[in-house]
C-alpha cells in the first residue's frame, strides 16, 4: 500500500529566491526520493499547502531518512507578508513580459484574471504603449498597432475591429468587454481568430451594409494578437458561458493574478503606493501613511477596496487637507 502524507524531518525549498527550511511540514507524497543533476529530492503535492505553487514540487533533501510516513493532518504555512507582496510583484512582472511576447507575436492570446482596481489594465497598457511612441510622436492614429476596446460590443463591430488589427504584431486589449463572452457569434469569430492553425482565415458569411460601406471584406487572415482584461474568473464560470469561456481559454494562456483575498488587496495597495503611485500629489511621507492606514482599517466598510479607492482618498486629501477624513467616510464608504 503506498505512503499517502510524509512528514519532511530535513529538507528545503527556494521560495522568493530564498532556501525555506521545512521541517515539521506535512505534504502529500507523489514520487519517492531521488537523485537528479542538482542532488537529491522528493516529489510532493505543492497546492495542498497555502504559500506554495499550485503543482508537484521537488523538496530538497540528502536521502529517503529525510522524510517520514505520517498519519498527521497537513498544517498549512502561512505565507508572510514579504512573501505575498513578491508573489504578487512575480506575477506583475511576469504580465508585463508575457504582453511584451504578445506584441511581438510569439504569444497569439492571453487572458488576464484578477478583481477591479488592482492593476491589470494599467501594466498591459504601459508595456503597448512603449512599442506606440513613434505614433504618438508622429501624431498619426494609422501608425498605432494596439487598441484597447472597452464596454459591449456586436459580433460585427469585433469582426471589423479584428480586420483593423489583422497584421502580426498588431493587438487588440478587450478590457471589461465581457459581453463577447456570452455571444455565440463573437465566440466563434475569436475561436477563428486564435486558432491554433498556421493560417488564421476569419469568414463573415451574410451580407453586411457596414461591411461594405466600410470597406471590409467578407474574409480575411487575422494575424494579429489579442489580450482579454476580465475580472470574470473562468474556472468558477457556470452554465453555458463556462463552455464559451473554456473554449476560449483552450485558445489562451491564462494568467491569474491571484488576488482573492482583502489581505492581498491590501498588501498590493501597500506594495504600489510604496513603489510611488501617490508621487503626483507630492504629500508628505506622513499623509500617504495616513492615507493607506484609512483605507486598511476601514477595507471591510469601502464600497471598493481597490487602488482606485486609495486615488479617490487621495483627491480629497489634496483638495480638503483638514477634513478628508470625515469627505471619505460619506463618498468611498458604506453606511
Amino acid at each position: 500500500m503506498g505512503i499517502n502524507n510524509i512528514e519532511i524531518l530535513e529538507g528545503t525549498y527556494k521560495i522568493r529566491g530564498k532556501d525555506v527550511d521545512l521541517a515539521g511540514l506535512v505534504f502529500p507524497l507523489v514520487e519517492e526520493f531521488k537523485v537528479g543533476a542538482k542532488g537529491g529530492y522528493v516529489t510532493v503535492d505543492g497546492k495542498a499547502v497555502a504559500g506554495f505553487p499550485d503543482r508537484n514540487i521537488k523538496i530538497a533533501c540528502t536521502s529517503a531518512d529525510a522524510y517520514r510516513a505520517t498519519k498527521g493532518k497537513i498544517v498549512e504555512r502561512e505565507e508572510s507578508d514579504e512573501e505575498t507582496i513578491e508573489r504578487l510583484r512575480e506575477r506583475f512582472d511576469m504580465l508585463e513580459d508575457m504582453t511584451k511576447a504578445t506584441k511581438k507575436g510569439d504569444v497569439r492570446a492571453m487572458i488576464v484574471s484578477g478583481p477591479p482596481g488592482v492593476g491589470k489594465s494599467f501594466g498591459v497598457e504601459k508595456v503597448l504603449g512603449k512599442h506606440d511612441l513613434l505614433a504618438d510622436i508622429a501624431g498619426d492614429s494609422k501608425l498605432k498597432k494596439y487598441e484597447v476596446v472597452k464596454g459591449a460590443m456586436s459580433a460585427i463591430g469585433l469582426y471589423c475591429k479584428l480586420y483593423k488589427y489583422a497584421d502580426k504584431d498588431n493587438v487588440i486589449v478587450f478590457d471589461d468587454c465581457d459581453s463577447i463572452f456570452a455571444d455565440e457569434l463573437s465566440l466563434n469569430i475569436l475561436k477563428a481568430a486564435l486558432d491554433s492553425k498556421k493560417t488564421r482565415r476569419i469568414h463573415w458569411n451574410t451580407d453586411s451594409f457596414k461591411l461594405r460601406n466600410e470597406g471590409v471584406p467578407d474574409s480575411f487572415e487575422f494575424k494579429g494578437s489579442a489580450i482579454f482584461i476580465t475580472n470574470l474568473k473562468f474556472d468558477k464560470a457556470k452554465g453555458k458561458i463556462r463552455e464559451h469561456l473554456m473554449a476560449l481559454e483552450s485558445r489562451c494562456h491564462y494568467v491569474d493574478l491571484t488576488i482573492d483575498t482583502d489581505r492581498e488587496k491590501m498588501l498590493r495597495i501597500k506594495q504600489i503606493t510604496a513603489d510611488g503611485m501617490l508621487n503626483e500629489y507630492k504629500f508628505a511621507d506622513e499623509v500617504v501613511q495616513e492615507i493607506v492606514d484609512f483605507v486598511d482599517i476601514n477595507k471591510k466598510r469601502l464600497r471598493e477596496l481597490s487602488l482606485r479607492t486609495v486615488l479617490k482618498v487621495a483627491d480629497l486629501a489634496k483638495a480638503f487637507p483638514d477634513k478628508w477624513e470625515a469627505m471619505a467616510e460619506n463618498t468611498v464608504m458604506k453606511r
